[in-house]
């Protein structure tokens, strides 16, 4: 196989992940729909570009958090099939990152979201 086709199925595979964690994780889709959300709202109240980043360096975090909190729980499955107290605080810790990060994305969505919204809403 050439390194360009490996490169391709490597990149399938990624894709492929996303797509497993869209399909399978309720909270992926919610992440999703968040997403778009906030997209379409820093779109319409036309944010400077810094803004944009910093938004999408947030969504960014929180759907690296939920990929990585869903490939922990299917090894965590794999490894331990029977409920076991090691493999519930390895769940656990996972879902805790996802929520770190869930928490830093809406702080900062308010921060930078709130005060055009505002200006917008109550002029």
């Amino acid at each position: 196989m050439s390194r360009r086709q490996t490169e391709l199925s490597s990149f399938r595979n990624a894709m492929n992940g996303i797509v497993y964690a869209l399909r399978t994780e309720p909270h992926m889709r919610m992440h999703l729909a968040a997403t778009a959300i906030v997209f379409a709202l820093a779109g319409v109240l036309e944010l400077p570009r810094g803004d944009w980043l910093w938004l999408l360096a947030v969504s960014g975090v929180v759907w690296i958090a939920e990929l990585v909190n869903t490939a922990i729980e299917r090894a965590v499955d794999l490894a331990s099939p029977e409920r076991s107290e090691l493999a519930k605080a390895a769940k656990d810790a996972a879902a805790g990152a996802v929520l770190v990060s869930a928490a830093l994305a809406a702080i900062v969505g308010l921060l930078v979201l709130g005060p055009p919204l505002w200006e917008r809403l109550f002029p």
